[in-house]
């Protein structure tokens, strides 16, 4: 197997290769509003739930109008990556899609990758731009609120980024969850083991999103320095941690499969909350 490349970034190495917060999730169910745009719908389900903090996942959900970028290569200002625009898209359909509600300076912000196809029926992937994209019916996302800890964005300077980090909001009793980050060049697998065992979680189920460079399935390569990443399954069985994801690059194909494991490094960041079971 040919080494996993590694990313340059433009600033100092963080030591601490991941950030891991433990917390408390709890399942809803949220009914996301036809007739604004998608952000503002997201932060109202959240709100009336309860939370200002969780994660959500979308299937079969028809948008009016869905605007989204692809990972682009490096601007050459010495950050890694960058995005690309694509055409929007009308009356789309969303297979499948995975969003973090966070924030920023105290303002809800949310994160989304997913998988989506118009009216040729092509499939399409990448980070939608939720206040760019309206919903043309009313729909149910299911996942999880959070207590104890919610993503905030944070400037990185190892990156030159502004990122998503967990960040304590209160202490919880009984967590059983942890939200977590993962540095560039790590091995995804290898550090969410290495949370897991810390946090005392042998079985539950991983859900998120983040960037790769390059996607090792066990079956097929996608080679593109920079790509975006959603989990489609993605579980701890007996410690070992097992990712099923979505992924696309530069040329806007999107690929599906197994993650090898060993093979992959996180690109900019990966975002994904461990639920224990």
């Amino acid at each position: 197997m040919t080494a996993p490349r590694h990313l340059s970034h433009p600033g100092p190495r963080n030591p601490s290769r991941y950030t891991a917060t433990p917390c408390l999730a709890h399942p809803v169910s949220l009914r996301l509003r036809a007739g604004m745009t998608f952000d503002q719908a997201v932060t109202a389900a959240f709100a009336e739930a309860g939370f200002d903090a969780g994660y959500v996942t979308l299937k079969d959900a028809r948008f009016a109008h869905l605007a989204y970028v692809i990972p682009g290569k490096a601007p050459g200002d010495g950050r890694a990556a960058w995005y690309c625009s694509v055409p929007a898209l009308d009356d789309a359909t969303v297979s499948l899609a995975g969003l973090h509600l966070g924030q920023r300076s105290g303002t809800a912000v949310q994160h989304c990758h997913g998988l989506w196809s118009a009216a040729d029926g092509r499939s399409r992937m990448g980070h939608m731009l939720l206040s760019d994209s309206t919903l043309a019916d009313t729909t149910i996302a299911e996942g999880w609120g959070l207590q104890g800890a919610a993503l905030h964005v944070l400037q990185d300077p190892e990156t030159g980024f502004d990122l998503f980090a967990p960040v304590k909001t209160k202490t919880v009793e009984k967590p059983n969850a942890v939200l977590s980050t993962l540095r560039p060049n790590e091995d995804p697998h290898a550090v969410l083991e290495e949370i897991a065992a810390q946090a005392g979680i042998r079985t539950g189920v991983l859900a998120g999103v983040g960037s790769l460079v390059d996607t090792h399935f066990t079956a097929g390569t996608l080679e593109s320095y920079a790509t975006e990443m959603l989990i489609r399954s993605g579980q701890l069985d007996n410690g070992a941690a097992e990712l099923s994801v979505a992924s696309v690059g530069f040329d806007a194909v999107p690929r599906c499969g197994s993650l090898a494991r060993g093979a992959n490094r996180i690109c900019i960041t990966a975002e994904i909350l461990m639920i224990g079971s």
